[in-house]
């Protein structure tokens, strides 16, 4: 994995800001936020880009031309591929599905509110992630699989040989395998990540798929999966904030031993961050509920309590979805957020203020997990740490990349939203947000909610936060994905036979393998939703 020539302390990482990387990583999030807004729209769904960012970047990279010589570096492939996932997320997830439901709900004259709420709240996603990579809760070694095989797909173009190889092998298998119906995302992810979380994730993903025909009820519809996500995730703050309380002692450990604790942000900067990240959720909720017209409609104390739940909804949001990313590669960013929604119905907010909600809260976490994702690929780019400068140049080079391609994003959903809303497009689960908010909620659904909040919370606090079980459970119960809780059990198994076999030489391989998977499935994935769009225009 590590690139032979970061372990020379005076190389320098390129700057984003030289003209003609610029040029192109400014083009090509245009592109990649013209590709999220099409697919979240009409199919719900926004790709992860970084494969296609990273292929192009090596394509251009192979064009015998002096104008071309800089993207010949991993670097430059790496903020380019950095530039279009932020783009495509930024866009769809962030800024798009927040924008829908004040649509949805009849009131588009909060659609420019709602845009630079989310808008700041994207920003300030992003920025706390960039804070917070390499901490204690969430390390850089930790899996982030997405990362992983964008990192690998470059180094692999890099290096050639057996690593090309064994990649290209792993893409074709992706693919052929995506094609065939399996999601080797899921089967991917297994050789990478947390077993013990992705075990549960995979558990999770098959209670969610047979409930009804094994057991006669759809989990989903007596709010189980929604409870225990609200058990896990309060554990699993409790448990961060634990981990801020806790310094690291690495005196009279062994030189070894310091390495493996060692991280670039220590606890106090996290806690730091923290604090810092709640009070500006806490000036964006303001932001939202003044431009929105809150004042007018709720009275000073209920007001209040909106604007802190809305900031502690929001933070919520976030760090629950970069927890399932960071071990998993999935993130339930609508299921949380029709929590929040869920919760929000029950403090009793008037239907605005639960649109401005939905839309606050939806805004978080997308950007956070792809900030992740991308500083992972970067981590293993630059020689996963052996160089602290390096890394730390580095990850403020993808940090400022990520910021141009998210303005980017903002000004192309500033002047393309309109053209979508007048043929009726918006992600489909802003309608499934508008109609949860017109039915309204009932004791019962409290009563499910509490219920089930409790197993959630024991699971967590048994996993411990290391292996986050309890929220990998609940994102598996959130999501409805057909076989792909054989698919992540599987590949958990076959890793496990593979260690048993060869032991840590099985680990290289593995990873490459499992990069090839995701980004097999992820070009399927791609290039078959733009056949689908271009059909359904044809239409």
């Amino acid at each position: 994995m590590v690139n032979e020539q970061n372990s020379k302390n005076n190389e320098k990482h390129p700057s984003i800001f030289e003209p003609i990387p610029l040029i192109f990583n400014a083009a090509i999030a245009v592109f990649g936020a013209i590709i999220g807004l099409q697919l979240i729209t009409t199919l719900g769904v926004s790709p992860n880009t970084s494969i296609i960012g990273a292929l192009i970047a090596i394509l251009v990279s192979r064009i015998p031309l002096e104008f071309f010589k800089n993207f010949r570096s991993i670097h430059h492939q790496n903020l380019m591929q950095t530039s279009i996932s932020s783009a495509t997320f930024g866009a769809a997830n962030s800024l798009m599905i927040p924008i829908g439901v004040p649509f949805l709900i009849g009131k588009p004259e909060l659609v420019m509110p709602m845009l630079i709420g989310a808008a700041l709240a994207m920003f300030t996603d992003a920025t706390i992630l960039y804070k917070l990579f390499d901490s204690d809760i969430f390390p850089a070694s930790n899996a982030w699989p997405p990362g992983v095989a964008t990192a690998e797909s470059i180094l692999a173009a890099d290096k050639g040989g057996k690593r090309a190889s064994l990649l290209g092998i792993g893409i074709l298998l992706g693919i052929i395998g995506s094609y065939l119906k399996i999601s080797m995302s899921a089967f991917g992810i297994a050789f990478i990540g947390n077993i013990w979380a992705l075990t549960m994730f995979g558990i999770g993903l098959l209670i969610r798929q047979y409930s009804t025909s094994l057991f006669g009820i759809d989990v989903n519809k007596l709010y189980i999966p929604h409870g225990i996500m609200i058990g896990a995730g309060l554990v699993a703050l409790i448990q961060i904030i634990m981990i801020f309380r806790k310094s690291r002692d690495v005196k009279g450990k062994s030189e070894e031993e310091n390495k493996k604790v060692r991280l670039t942000r220590t606890p106090g900067e996290t806690k730091q961050t923290i604090e810092i990240g709640f009070v500006a959720y806490l000036v964006v909720a303001s932001t939202i509920a003044l431009l929105g017209g809150l004042v007018a409609k709720m009275s000073f104390g209920m007001l209040i309590v909106f604007i802190i739940f809305a900031a502690l909804a929001a933070y919520f949001h976030e760090l629950i979805v970069g927890i399932s990313a960071m071990h998993s590669g999935w993130f339930p960013a609508f299921a949380v957020a029709f929590v929040t929604l869920l919760i929000g119905m029950i403090i009793g907010f008037p239907p605005v203020a639960l649109a401005l909600l939905v839309g606050y809260s939806a805004s978080t976490g997308p950007a956070f997990a792809d900030m992740g994702y991308d500083l992972k690929a970067g981590y293993i780019l630059r020689g996963m740490g052996m160089n602290p400068q390096l890394e730390l140049e580095g990850r403020k080079q993808q940090y400022i990349t990520a910021m141009i391609a998210f303005g980017v994003a903002l000004l192309v959903v500033i002047f393309s939203h309109q053209t979508y809303f007048l043929q009726n497009l918006v992600p489909p689960v802003d309608r499934v947000y508008v109609s949860t908010i017109k039915a309204g909620t009932s004791p019962e659904v409290a009563k499910q909610l509490l219920i089930w909040a409790i197993p959630g919370a024991i699971v967590q606090l048994i996993g411990g936060p290391s292996r986050q079980i309890g929220v990998l459970f609940a994102t598996g119960l959130l999501i409805l994905n057909p076989n792909a809780g054989w698919a992540v059990l599987a590949g958990v198994i076959i890793r496990g036979i593979m260690i048993k076999i060869k032991g840590k030489e099985a680990e290289i391989p593995m990873s490459i393998l499992a990069a090839g998977f995701i980004a097999g499935d992820a070009l399927y994935s791609f290039f078959s939703s733009m056949f689908h769009v271009k059909a359904i225009k044809t239409k």
